[in-house]
């Protein structure tokens, strides 16, 4: 789809949605595995996109003294796994409000020792080992290719490894996400073989979701809550399951919305020293 029919669609969106209120929603947050709600009062938002219904309705709130749009990735009965989250529609629906910023907090495995379930981890880098998804906004008829060498924005990353020492929460302030195509979890064979490359983290959702807000010029956060060792990590370790991920989620909810207010109150008006909202500079041919 180009470019420019694509802004023409969020102008119709983006005016649809302040006839309902003017006030400006810049901030997205989506929800993951066992975080299901953000405000105690809010707004709901009913967003249609070309991509079809987002996993739910968005809810919109004031937390830190600004407006706030909230979305579970997976619905808020959980009904989506994580090869069926309609990613394009959820980012295109933050899109469509406005959004300029999005913070992607994950339940997740880790992959090393020294980062324990119960640490914080915001990633700098993905590893995309998914397959079938429906990852990109631009299927032609002009090839666009959006650099996703640096996924994560540094601007935003530097306030979340701020707001996660400022909470007191133990912080990993770089580490690379393996995504894998889910539903089922990795074999200890290949939970091994992804130790051993060294990377950190283990995730179902945090592809395509990144890459999608960069596509549309959108600064993207991840926080991954570590819920467990994955398989094949250490010889005793009990093989993950739903229940226990969710467990431990939710036992590290506090400090997660501890975390989110102290971010959001540090995220400025305006991006600043973040390359982000030029990604689609130079990605197009013709």
């Amino acid at each position: 789809m180009a470019a420019g029919l694509i802004a023409g669609v969020f102008s119709l969106c983006m005016n649809r949605e302040r006839l309902v209120d003017n006030s400006p929603v810049e901030i997205g947050v989506f929800g993951g595995s066992g975080f299901y709600k953000l405000f105690d009062k809010a707004e709901e938002r009913v967003i249609e996109t070309p991509y079809g219904a987002p996993s739910d309705k968005i809810v919109v709130g004031t937390l830190a003294g600004k407006r706030v749009a909230f979305l579970p990735r997976h619905g808020s009965s959980h009904q989506y796994p994580p090869h069926k989250v309609n990613f394009r529609a959820n980012l295109w629906a933050m899109k469509s409000l406005g959004v300029t910023r999005i913070i992607g907090p994950c339940a997740a495995g880790s992959l090393q020792k020294h980062v324990e379930p119960g640490h914080f981890v915001v990633c700098d880098q993905f590893v995309d080992r998914t397959s079938g998804r429906a990852d990109t906004f631009y299927d032609g008829p002009i090839a666009t290719h959006v650099s996703s060498a640096d996924p994560y924005c540094g601007e935003m990353r530097k306030l979340a490894i701020q707001a996660c020492k400022d909470a007191s929460i133990t912080v990993h302030p770089q580490g690379t996400v393996v995504v894998i195509q889910g539903p089922r979890f990795s074999s200890k064979a290949e939970s091994k073989w992804f130790t051993s490359m060294g990377w950190e983290v283990i995730n179902m959702t945090q592809y395509p979701e990144a890459q999608l807000a960069r596509e549309l010029e959108i600064c993207y956060v991840n926080v991954a809550l570590i819920t467990d060792y994955d398989s094949g990590l250490v010889g005793d370790v009990e093989p993950v399951s739903h229940a226990e991920v969710v467990k431990v989620f939710e036992g590290n909810l506090a400090k997660l919305q501890a975390m989110l207010v102290k971010l959001i109150e540090k995220i400025p008006e305006k991006r600043n020293g973040c390359a982000c909202g030029k990604a689609l500079v130079g990605a197009r041919f013709g």
